[in-house]
């Protein structure tokens, strides 16, 4: 009923769905649940929370840079806004160092695909780019005064949700574009490579698959035919025999 009351106001809608019991899956989405729990200061918040988000009560979630928009059925349909700071410059200076080398395969490296090893570097609790709670602005239009309600608890992990789908939004909650973490391994694996001299030409199903195109091998061009030649016209037997008179 929330969905298409939202639909009718025009927004574009983005729910948070849970299948089963296990609100994330992914090593990163898992990551981001795990820090909430972290939160001592509001463990008595958070399963509420868990509750709301997995009866599907989080009817719409938009992430941004910094900003976490969402709309949350409870007695009444609130609107939950969470603000988070962006990462300062030197720190994520520091976690593009300490990524390097974390690029499982250069095919994964040109596709954008973040590996296992990059996630534990900026999902670390401390010193990755998960935000502390001194770092997050919570606030939420129902009547409850606490800092975190259950419908803001539910919004964040519905951001955990969302990881599962798409981690690079992670980067974009911190301010900090993963862009330039891939570029940063582009560059030391094109010097390694060319340094050991092991550098090797990507192969057609690679260049389709990095680039989502399909490549298709060159026709080779028939040869182009000759015009027959016309036979001349044979002349006739009176023609033939003035031409012998003259």
């Amino acid at each position: 009923m929330a969905i298409e009351t939202l639909k009718k106001e025009g927004v574009s809608v983005q729910p948070v769905r849970i299948e089963g019991r296990l609100i994330a899956s992914t090593f990163w989405g898992k990551a981001w649940c795990d820090h909430l729990e972290s939160f001592s200061d509001f463990e008595n918040r958070l399963p509420r929370g868990r509750t709301y988000v997995r009866s599907g009560s989080v009817c719409h979630l938009d992430i941004r840079r910094s900003q976490v928009h969402a709309k949350v059925q409870g007695k009444d349909l609130y609107t939950v806004g969470i603000t988070i700071k962006e990462l300062p410059a030197p720190e994520w200076e520091r976690i593009k160092r300490q990524c390097t080398g974390k690029i499982s395969s250069l095919l994964d490296l040109l596709q954008g695909r973040l590996s296992d090893g990059v996630m534990e570097v900026v999902t670390d609790r401390q010193h990755g780019l998960f935000p502390q709670p001194k770092e997050i602005t919570m606030s939420c239009t129902c009547p409850d005064w606490a800092v975190m309600c259950k419908h803001v608890a539910a919004v964040l992990y519905g951001v955990g949700a969302r990881l599962d789908e798409k981690p690079e939004l992670l980067f974009l909650l911190r301010g900090v574009d993963y862009a330039e973490l891939v570029a940063e391994h582009a560059v030391s694996a094109v010097a390694a490579a060319v340094k050991s001299g092991t550098g090797r030409r990507i192969a057609e199903s690679e260049i389709g698959e990095i680039f989502g195109i399909q490549v298709e091998k060159a026709r080779k061009k028939a040869p182009k035919k000759k015009p027959k030649k016309k036979p001349r016209k044979s002349s006739t037997p009176g023609a033939r025999q003035r031409k012998k008179r003259s």
